[in-house]
C-alpha cells in the first residue's frame, strides 16, 4: 500500500505573512531569499508580488489594516469626536511602533517611499479606508465637514504622516505632543470646535 505525501504549496497570502514576521523582526526583505525559503519559483513570486516595494506595500497595509479594524472597533461615540478618537488611537500605536521607528531609522529614503510616497500601496489604501470612515459618518448625519471628503482624508493622513516621521521630513523626534496637536487641527478640519 502506497501513501500519498501531500505538500502544502505557497501561496500569495504565504509571501504577505512571511514578509510580515521579517519585517516586525527587523529583518531584511530579499525577494531571492522568499522565493527560496517558501519554495517557489522567483518568477512565480514576482507574478504574485510584482516587485519588493509594491510587497512591503501589502504586508504594511495588513498590518496596518488590523490596527485601523481595532480602532473603529474600541472607539466609541460619533462624529467629530469618534472620527477623531480613531485617528489618535492608530497613530498613537504607529507613533510608538518599535517596527516602524526601526524600519524608518534603518533606511529613510526607502521607508518614506513605501509609507508615504503618492504611488505607494499604503498610503492610497489608508487615504480610501479614512474616507470611508468619514463617508459613513456624514452618511448617518453625525458630521457635516466643510470640504470635499477625499481632501479631507487626504489632509488627515498627511497630518498623521507629518508627526509620525518628523523625524525623516523636519529633523525633530516625534512626540506626543504633536500628535494631540494633530487631533486638534483635523477637529477643526471637521468642522468641530477647538
Amino acid at each position: 500500500m502506497t501513501t500519498d505525501v501531500v505538500t502544502t504549496r505557497a501561496t500569495p497570502a504565504d509571501v504577505i505573512q512571511r514578509t510580515r514576521q521579517l519585517w516586525l523582526n527587523g529583518e531584511r526583505i530579499h525577494l531571492a531569499s522568499l522565493s527560496e525559503e517558501l519554495n517557489i519559483g522567483r518568477a512565480t513570486l514576482f507574478r504574485w508580488v510584482g516587485s519588493k516595494d509594491l510587497l512591503m506595500g501589502e504586508a504594511l497595509w495588513s498590518l496596518y489594516d488590523s490596527l485601523r479594524q481595532d480602532a473603529i472597533n474600541q472607539t466609541p461615540g460619533q462624529g467629530v469626536d469618534y472620527v477623531v478618537g480613531v485617528f489618535r488611537y492608530i497613530n498613537s500605536v504607529l507613533l510608538h511602533s518599535e517596527p516602524l521607528r526601526r524600519f524608518i531609522h534603518d533606511d529613510p529614503e526607502y521607508a518614506l517611499k513605501i509609507l508615504m510616497s503618492s504611488q505607494s500601496t499604503l498610503h492610497s489604501r489608508t487615504v480610501k479606508a479614512n474616507t470611508r470612515v468619514l463617508e459613513e459618518q456624514v452618511a448617518a448625519g453625525f458630521i457635516h465637514p466643510p470640504m470635499n471628503l477625499e481632501s479631507l482624508s487626504y489632509f488627515m493622513v498627511r497630518l498623521a504622516e507629518s508627526c509620525l516621521y518628523a523625524d525623516i521630513i523636519g529633523g525633530r523626534e516625534p512626540r506626543d505632543e504633536e500628535l494631540e496637536d494633530a487631533c486638534t487641527a483635523v477637529r477643526i478640519l471637521l468642522g468641530g470646535k477647538a
